[in-house]
């Protein structure tokens, strides 16, 4: 894993406006630290705009346009094994679209199959993940997260999705995590979004803990603009940064292994 030298975290939305919501930080890996060099919006990535499809257009590009990365994004890569009709998970992903033509499909027709309820992935309850892949809060961002982003960056073939995809040394790697997750397994329980000067006082608790005990390395100027980020997108983005960086020991470890689940579900490093 010599070389990985960059380490993105995405927090993910399938906003109409996703250009405002989806942030992307950027960290460069110096030996066992990460240093946050930048963290924006997507809509400040080149090609994009606030709107939804022209976002996602532009991050496919951006994803693609990487060497020497790890991405980890915050959005369900698959499906429920019960929900899923194909053998492998490229051709579950390469059908998704047409299978469902638009997120209140995609919603409607999985709670259908369900009999209402809300499944969950094997790495859901194992990780503590907090919805259903088509939970109401979820289910825009899994629809246009695999049809929107995953799809196309498959058909290009310019990166890897580990575990479901071999690991080639000459792409970049796409992993899924869960801010949430990162969370509670480091026993933070705090509120942070919202715009009351409570919620930012428990931004900046956070964000002191990323640096202190993670020992994560973030300039002046974007320690201010991740706290001014009431939404809390800014600072998940940043989470999943080390999230994805800390996960690079354990990206083929038996706890992945073992489970040939995953390769069909997806798999969530937290």
């Amino acid at each position: 894993m010599d070389h990985i030298r960059w380490a993105h975290g995405i927090d993910f939305s399938g906003a109409k406006d996703a250009g405002r919501k989806i942030w992307v930080a950027t960290g460069l890996i110096r030996d066992k630290e990460l240093e946050i060099t930048d963290c924006r919006p997507a809509k400040g990535l080149p090609g994009s705009g606030k709107e939804l499809h022209k976002c996602l257009t532009a991050l496919v590009d951006f994803i693609s346009g990487q060497r020497g990365a790890i991405f980890g994004i915050d959005f369900p890569f698959g499906l429920p094994v019960s929900l899923v009709r194909e053998d492998t998970w490229e051709s579950f992903v390469l059908s998704f679209t047409n299978r469902f033509r638009h997120p209140e499909e995609f919603k409607e027709r999985c709670f259908s199959a369900a009999n209402n309820r809300e499944l969950v992935r094997t790495t859901d309850k194992e990780q503590r993940t907090p919805f259903s892949p088509y939970n109401l809060w979820l289910y825009k961002q899994t629809y246009y997260g695999i049809g929107h982003v995953i799809k196309p960056l498959i058909r290009q073939r310019r990166v890897s999705f580990l575990p479901m995809q071999k690991p080639i040394t000459e792409l970049s790697w796409v992993i899924e995590i869960c801010p949430a997750s990162t969370l509670k397994n480091s026993g933070c329980n705090l509120h942070y979004k919202g715009k009351s000067p409570g919620h930012r006082a428990q931004r900046l608790q956070i964000l002191k803990e990323i640096k202190e005990i993670w020992n994560v390395k973030i300039p002046q100027y974007l320690e201010t603009e991740i706290l001014d980020n009431s939404g809390g997108d800014a600072l998940d983005s940043v989470i999943a940064a080390f999230a994805t960086f800390s996960n690079l020991p354990n990206l083929f470890g038996p706890s992945v292994s073992e489970k040939r689940i995953y390769m069909l579900e997806g798999y969530v490093y937290a």
